[in-house]
């Protein structure tokens, strides 16, 4: 029974590690830090509106690297943001969906709490696809986890057990609970603010059941 373990460990292990490479730091003017996903290896990252609200957002990139970012969308009411850094060749993310989630599956959650870089924290789901009228960002659909979330796991991703995207970390509910706006608002956000020839580059090669 000990190697079963053993393998899921080792399994569930090099699914995180894959899926930090394409995770970066996001900092602002103001001191604080969050989270981004690379969403297309020529720069572009999917991050949390508020963690940008500071402005001239810089990125730590995967390799260390701190760059210029330029916020080219910005949905408060989605409390999301799409950022751009001259970068190319960069590690990216596999967005996955939130629509077939269900209560009780195993998610991981990565990003830089307290300033820990690509610190990950696991749980299972709580509820999905739904919306949260009674937090500020109305508009989107969420992904509610019981799982620990800290400041600067903004922005980062929320993953399955296959390494897939299925949330934005945005916004802690509990002592041990959070909620993450669904990757598919992400979609739709990119696809709206964006406009289509970087929305069509940035999923073309996604599979249709996740699009």
């Amino acid at each position: 029974m000990s190697s079963i373990f053993a393998q899921l460990n080792a399994e569930l292990g090099g699914v995180v590690a894959g899926v930090q490479r394409s995770v970066v730091h996001v900092l602002n003017n103001r001191g604080g830090a969050g989270a981004g996903t690379i969403w297309h290896p020529d720069g572009l990252i999917v991050t949390n509106a508020h963690v940008i609200r500071g402005g001239a957002p810089r990125v730590r990139l995967p390799d260390g690297t701190i760059v210029e970012a330029e916020v080219i969308a910005r949905d408060d009411q989605r409390d999301l943001a799409a950022l751009a850094v001259q970068a190319h060749a960069l590690p990216t993310i596999q967005p996955g969906s939130a629509r077939r989630l269900q209560a009780g599956q195993w998610v991981f959650a990565i990003g830089h709490p307290w300033g820990i870089a690509n610190a990950v924290t696991g749980g299972i789901i709580i509820g999905a696809n739904r919306p949260l009228p009674e937090l500020p960002q109305a508009g989107s659909e969420w992904v509610l986890v019981d799982l620990k979330l800290r400041p600067g796991n903004s922005g980062g991703p929320l993953i399955d057990t296959g390494g897939r995207m299925i949330g934005v970390n945005t916004i802690m509910t509990g002592l041990a609970s959070g909620a993450a706006v669904s990757v598919d608002a992400a979609k739709a956000f990119l696809k709206q603010q964006l406009g289509s020839p970087v929305a069509d580059t940035v999923l073309k090669n996604m599979p249709t059941e996740y699009v």
